[in-house]
C-alpha cells in the first residue's frame, strides 16, 4: 500500500501505521480511505488479537479529511458519497470482532478523531502538541463520519455538543478527564501502554445515568439549550452548520445519510465555500513564517502599557523568556498583574502558570536589550520620544536581533531616520486585545532588510499569531479600513440614528461587534486621534468630538456612547433598522480595502480579505469584504 503499513508482531497484535505519501501531515483522502478498507479486508481473512492505529508523522495523528477534496463537491451526489465513504468505513471498523486502539500523539482532528472514536480504545500521549477535537463547524460543515454518533456516547451530549458546536480542541489530560480518551500517558511508555490497554479487555467507563437520559429521553432538552447558546453567537442564515449538527444528533442519531437534504444544503452553502476559503487564507498567512531558520528565545518589550504589557505576557505564555521595560517598577506592576490572570486562565495548571510567570521579568533598567533576539518598542505614539529611544537601543542590540515598532499610526520611514542601519527597523503591529486577536501586521518600510522582515514573520508564527506582510502607510491595512467604517457609523449617529440601532444593523450583517461599541472599546480619544490621521482630513463627527471634550472616553472611563459601569455596555432596545443601513456603512470599508490593494499596501485581494477577517473580525461567512463584493454580496 502507498500510505499504510501493516506489521504483525509476535503475540498476534497488528499495527497499522499511516504515513501519507508526499505530505507533511496525515489526512484522510479518498485514496487513504480506500487503502484502509483494503487493510480491513485482509484482517477479516486473518483476524489479529488486536489492532493498533498510529501515525508515522511528527506533526501528529490525523489532521482530518482532505480539505482539497471538499472543493470538488460540486453536486449533491458527490457530497453524499463523501459522507457515505467515512460513515460506512468507520461503522465497519467499529464492528470488527477484535479489539482496536488509536494511539493519538499530536493533532487528532475531524475525521482523524472519528476514526479514533470508531476504535474500542483511545490512548492519548500527554505532551503539548496533542489536541483532539471535531472542528468541522469552523469550515461550515459537520462531522459526518460517526463523530455526531460516537462522541456523545463517550463524553455525554452536553460536552460533545460543546466541542462540535465551537470547534474547540482539548489536550490529552482533558480528554482523559472527560472520558474521550481511556487514558493518557507520557511518550516514553506509550507503546507498552498501548499494547497493554489493547489486550486488557477493560470495559469502557459507563456514562452516568443523567448523561444517558440526556442522550435518550431528554434529548429535546439538550437540543433546545444548545440552540439557545448557538443563537447568541451565530445566525442560522449566516452559519447553518451548528444548527444542522444539533438537528442531526437529535433527530437522526448523528447519521447524516438519514437526512440527505441537510447534507445537500450544508455542503452547497456559500458559507461552507467561504469558510473553506478562510481556512486556506489562514494557511497562507502561516506560510509567511516558514522560510528561514530564525527562532527567538528572548524578547525585550519597551513600554508596559496595555499593548506592550500584553505583548510581553503573550510571548511569555508561548514559552519565550521576556524582559519588560518601563520607567519604573510601578509602571510595570499592572502589566504583571494582568499577565498573571492570563496565565491562570489559559494554562489552568498552576505549575505551568507559575513557569510562564517566571519567564516574564520586570526590567526597568533595560538590561535585557543586549540579550534579546527580538526588541519591540511599544511606547506612546510620539516621533521624538521614539527617536530618543532608538538612539539608545541601536548600539546595544546583538547582531541579528530584530528591532521592531508596534506603532499603529506613525510611518516607519519617519521613525528610522536616527538609526545607523535604518533598513533594520520593521513594524510588528499587534491588535488589542492581544490574547484574542490572531493577526499581526509585519510592516515593511521602503528598502527594509528582507532578512529582518522574514525573521519578524517567523517570530510572529513562533508565538502562534498570523503574520500579514504590509507596506508602511498610515494605518497599514486594518486600521486604514476601519477608519472610514467607523466614521460612517458615527456620521449615522450624527444624523439621528441611535447608536444601538447602528450596532444592531451591523450585528445582523454578521460583524462580531457593532462599530459604535467598537469605538467605545478602543477609546473615543484614540478613535478621534486616529481619525484625524486616517480620515483624509474629514471633520470629526460631532457625537465623537463632544463626548471626548466631556471626558467620556468609552469603556476605560466608564462612559462613552454607552454606560460601561457594569463592565459591559448598557444598551437600550434598538429601533427599527433603516433599509440598506448595514450595506451603506460597510461600503466605505470595502472601498478602502480595494484602494489599499490597488496601491500595493497589501500584495493582493486574497491577503487583504485575510487581514480584514483576522484583524477586524469581518464576517467570516462572507469570505472577506472583496470576496463578498466579487461574488455578488449585498450592494457593497
Amino acid at each position: 500500500m502507498k500510505h499504510w503499513t501493516l506489521e504483525h508482531e509476535q503475540g498476534g497484535i497488528a499495527v497499522a501505521t499511516l504515513d501519507r505519501a508526499g505530505e507533511s501531515a496525515n489526512a484522510l483522502s479518498a485514496e487513504v480511505m480506500a487503502e484502509l478498507g483494503e487493510l480491513l479486508d485482509g484482517l477479516d481473512r486473518q483476524p489479529p488479537k488486536g489492532l493498533i492505529f498510529r501515525s508515522a508523522k511528527p506533526a501528529g495523528f490525523i489532521a482530518g479529511a482532505d480539505i482539497d477534496e471538499f472543493s470538488q463537491l460540486d453536486t449533491p451526489a458527490r457530497g453524499r458519497a463523501l459522507v457515505a465513504r467515512g460513515w460506512e468505513l468507520f461503522n465497519r471498523l467499529a464492528a470488527v470482532p477484535y479489539p482496536t486502539l488509536a494511539l493519538v500523539r499530536g493533532h487528532c482532528l475531524g475525521g482523524g478523531l472519528e476514526l479514533a472514536l470508531a476504535c474500542r480504545y483511545l490512548l492519548a500521549v500527554d505532551e503539548p502538541g496533542t489536541r483532539l477535537g471535531l472542528p468541522e463547524v469552523m469550515l461550515g460543515i459537520f462531522p459526518g463520519w460517526g463523530g455526531m454518533l460516537r462522541l456523545p456516547q463517550r463524553v455525554g451530549p452536553g460536552a460533545a455538543l460543546d466541542l462540535m458546536l465551537t470547534g474547540r480542541t482539548v489536550d490529552a489530560q482533558r480528554a482523559r478527564k472527560m472520558g474521550l480518551a481511556d487514558d493518557c500517558v507520557p511518550p516514553r511508555v506509550m507503546d507498552a501502554a498501548a499494547r497493554q490497554l489493547l489486550l486488557s479487555g477493560q470495559p469502557r467507563r459507563p456514562l452516568p445515568l443523567l448523561q444517558r437520559l440526556l442522550g435518550g429521553p431528554l434529548k429535546g432538552v439538550v437540543a433546545r439549550g444548545a440552540r439557545r447558546q448557538v443563537a447568541k453567537k451565530a445566525r442560522p442564515e449566516h452559519y447553518p452548520a451548528p444548527y444542522a449538527i444539533i438537528e442531526l444528533w437529535q433527530k437522526h442519531g448523528g447519521n447524516a445519510l438519514a437526512a440527505p437534504e441537510i447534507v445537500d444544503r450544508i455542503i452547497a452553502s456559500p458559507t461552507a465555500r467561504n469558510l473553506l476559503r478562510v481556512f486556506r487564507l489562514q494557511e497562507r498567512l502561516k506560510g509567511f513564517g516558514k522560510d528561514g531558520d530564525f527562532t527567538a528565545k528572548h524578547v525585550h518589550v519597551i513600554g508596559a502599557g496595555v499593548m506592550g504589557g500584553d505583548i510581553a505576557a503573550w510571548c511569555a505564555l508561548r514559552g519565550l523568556r521576556v524582559t519588560l521595560q518601563d520607567q519604573d517598577i510601578g509602571r510595570i506592576a499592572p502589566a504583571i498583574q494582568r499577565a498573571a490572570k492570563l496565565f491562570t486562565r489559559k494554562l489552568r495548571d498552576p505549575l505551568l502558570a507559575r513557569a510562564a510567570f517566571d519567564r516574564l521579568i520586570p526590567d526597568p533598567e533595560g538590561q535585557g536589550v543586549a540579550h534579546a533576539d527580538v526588541v519591540i518598542e511599544a511606547i506612546f505614539e510620539n516621533t521624538d520620544a521614539k527617536h530618543a529611544l532608538f538612539r539608545q537601543l541601536e548600539p546595544r542590540l546583538k547582531p541579528g536581533a530584530v528591532l521592531a515598532s508596534n506603532t499603529s499610526s506613525l510611518k516607519l520611514e519617519d521613525l528610522r531616520t536616527v538609526l545607523q542601519r535604518p533598513e533594520r527597523l520593521v513594524g510588528i503591529h499587534f491588535f488589542n486585545p492581544v490574547a484574542m486577536m490572531p493577526l499581526v501586521e509585519v510592516v515593511a518600510a521602503e528598502g527594509a532588510d528582507p532578512a529582518a522582515l522574514q525573521a519578524a514573520c517567523a517570530f510572529v508564527r513562533q508565538i502562534d499569531k498570523l503574520p500579514l506582510p504590509v507596506r508602511s502607510a498610515p494605518g497599514f491595512l486594518v486600521n486604514a479600513v476601519l477608519a472610514p467604517y467607523m466614521l460612517a457609523a458615527l456620521r449615522a449617529v450624527d444624523d439621528g440614528i441611535a447608536p444601538e440601532t447602528v450596532d444592531a444593523a451591523l450585528l445582523a450583517f454578521g460583524m462580531p461587534m457593532g462599530p459604535v461599541e467598537l469605538v467605545d472599546t478602543v477609546g473615543l480619544d484614540v478613535a478621534l486621534a486616529a481619525g484625524r490621521q486616517l480620515a483624509d482630513g474629514a471633520e470629526a463627527p460631532r457625537c465623537l468630538a463632544g463626548r471626548v471634550a466631556a471626558g467620556q472616553l468609552g469603556k476605560k472611563s466608564g462612559r462613552g456612547f454607552y454606560d460601561w459601569s457594569s463592565g459591559k455596555p448598557a444598551k437600550a432596545a434598538a429601533g427599527a433598522v433603516p433599509a440598506g443601513l448595514a450595506e451603506k456603512l460597510v461600503r466605505p470599508l470595502v472601498d478602502r480595502t480595494q484602494a489599499l490593494v490597488d496601491a500595493g499596501i497589501v500584495a493582493d485581494a486574497d491577503l487583504a480579505d485575510a487581514g480584514v477577517i483576522f484583524g477586524t473580525g469581518f464576517a467570516p461567512f462572507t469570505g472577506g469584504p472583496l470576496n463578498h463584493r466579487r461574488t455578488g454580496g449585498r450592494a457593497i
